[in-house]
């Protein structure tokens, strides 16, 4: 009798510790899988919003939408982008008496010309510091230190400031925390609203299963179900290819 209570509470030892245990589990493991999927979800929001970026850009330049992800990034390592240099400001004083940006610029502009048939000048600093001492309309116009240039700029280091050069830029177009997965890219370039007017649309998604495949596989299961029964994409993504939504992210 002795030797089966003995045994008897032995089990039951085992039996609450291995209670005690998955208790613990069943908290703990949905609490680490969310803190995992929201730190892996900064990076892939950030690729996103890069990615976003791009194709905004690329849509400017073009008209429409790049499904194909290589080709996107050859339109950044190899396109340009046109920027005005700014240098100066009109005061309200010359605002009110009806100089507008556009008539300054045009003035700076007669003046760079009637000096370029005068003389050379070594450099553009050079040529802008004759004619804002010596050119009369520029001086009459209260135009000293105005200017307004139009350059062509490297198209990579204008829209992500130096984030991102030639060597690393493809990196927008992979979904972090898998081994060089593309995000799915959908285009639909002819997208007509009811009003007739063509606009395009793309999408770029990236599901739960690619980022988050290797965590918890009951924790993925529960995630997928949840937001499937709220009819919600199974995943972060980008824009929309069934209607304008002004390249919003779900996130957002």
């Amino acid at each position: 009798m002795k030797a089966t209570k003995a045994i008897m509470i032995t089990l039951l030892s085992i039996a609450a510790v291995a209670m005690a245990y998955f208790c613990v589990v069943s908290v703990v493991t949905p609490i680490q899988f969310e803190e995992k999927r929201t730190a892996r979800e900064v990076a892939v929001v950030k690729n996103l919003v890069n990615l976003r970026t791009a194709e905004v850009e690329f849509n400017r330049q073009n008209g429409r939408y790049m499904a194909d992800a290589d080709s996107l990034i050859l339109f950044l390592k190899t396109a340009t982008k046109k920027e005005v240099m700014k240098e100066g400001s009109l005061t309200d004083k010359q605002l009110e008496a009806g100089l507008t940006d556009p008539k300054a610029a045009k003035i700076i502009e007669t003046a760079k010309k009637k000096a370029l048939k005068k003389q050379d000048f070594a450099s553009d600093t050079e040529l802008y510091a004759y004619i804002w001492a010596n050119d009369k309309d520029v001086i009459e116009n209260g135009l000293s230190g105005f200017r307004r240039d139009t350059i062509e700029s490297n198209l990579i280091q204008s829209l992500y400031k130096g984030e991102y050069n030639e060597s690393n830029i493809d990196e927008i177009i992979y979904i972090p925390y898998t081994n060089k997965t593309k995000f799915e890219i959908e285009v639909n370039n002819n997208y007509t609203t009811s009003q007739g007017i063509r606009v395009p649309l793309f999408e770029a998604r990236a599901p739960f299963d690619t980022y988050l495949g290797d965590l918890n596989q009951q924790e993925l299961v529960n995630l997928i179900d949840k937001e499937k029964k709220l009819e919600h994409y199974t995943g972060l993504k980008v824009g929309s290819v069934e209607a304008p939504n002004n390249n919003a992210g779900n996130w957002e």
